[in-house]
C-alpha cells in the first residue's frame, strides 16, 4: 500500500474521480438534451458534438503540453476545472426552447477547453511522484478513478435529474418542461462536482 505515499496520487485520482464524474454526465445529459429537447435525431444529435470533439482533440494534441510545459500541471488543471464548471454551469440555464448556436455550442467549447486541460495534467499530477517501477501501478489506479468517477457520478445525477423531473410532473408541470428542469439539474449537480474537484486540486495538489 505504498503506492499511496506518492505525493498527489491521491488528491490526484480524486480529482480525476470528480471529474469523470462531470463530464461522463454531461455527455450523457447533453445527448438527451438534443433529442428529448430540441428533437435533434440521433445522427444530428453526433453532429452537434462534433465541434466539442474535433475542439478536444485538437487542443489535447497540439496545445495542452505546452501549456503543462510551461505553466505546470497544477495550474492547468485549476483553470481547466473552472471552466468545465463554467460550461456546465451554462448548460444548466439552456431552455426548453434552445437554439445549438445559442445554447449549445458556446457552452460545449467551453466545455472543451476544460476537459483538455484538465484530462492530461490529471494524469501527470497523479504518477509524476511515483518511482519508474511504480509509475504502471499509478496509471492503472488513475483510470481505475476515472472509471469508477464515471460510472458513480452518472448513477448519482441521473436519480438527481429524475427526482427533480418527477417532483415537477407531480405538480401538474408540462411534461416537456419538467424534463428540461430535470437537465438543467443535472448540468448544475454536476457543476458543483467540478468546483469541489477545483478546490481539492488547488489546496491538495
Amino acid at each position: 500500500m505504498s503506492i499511496f505515499k506518492v505525493p498527489n496520487l491521491s488528491a490526484g485520482n480524486i480529482v480525476m474521480a470528480l471529474l469523470a464524474s462531470a463530464w461522463i454526465p454531461l455527455w450523457f445529459f447533453l445527448n438527451l438534451y438534443l433529442q428529448q429537447t430540441l428533437h435533434y435525431s440521433a445522427f444530428n444529435s453526433g453532429l452537434a458534438l462534433l465541434p466539442m470533439t474535433l475542439a478536444i482533440m485538437f487542443l489535447m494534441v497540439g496545445v495542452t503540453g505546452k501549456l503543462v510545459a510551461k505553466f505546470g500541471f497544477k495550474s492547468n488543471m485549476i483553470v481547466g476545472l473552472l471552466a468545465l464548471a463554467g460550461s456546465l454551469i451554462l448548460f444548466s440555464l439552456v431552455p426548453s426552447d434552445g437554439t445549438f448556436v445559442a445554447n449549445v455550442l458556446p457552452a460545449s467549447l467551453l466545455g472543451a477547453v476544460g476537459m483538455s486541460l484538465t484530462y492530461i495534467p490529471g494524469i501527470v499530477a497523479s504518477v509524476s511522484g511515483a518511482k519508474p517501477e511504480e509509475t504502471g501501478l499509478a496509471s492503472g489506479l488513475v483510470n481505475t478513478s476515472y472509471q469508477v468517477g464515471s460510472a458513480l457520478g452518472l448513477a448519482i445525477i441521473v436519480a438527481i435529474s429524475a427526482a427533480k423531473t418527477n417532483t415537477l410532473k407531480m405538480a401538474g408541470e408540462v411534461e416537456a418542461t419538467a424534463l428540461n428542469s430535470g437537465f438543467q439539474t443535472a448540468f448544475f449537480s454536476a457543476g458543483i462536482i467540478c468546483i469541489v474537484a477545483t478546490v481539492i486540486a488547488a489546496v491538495s495538489i
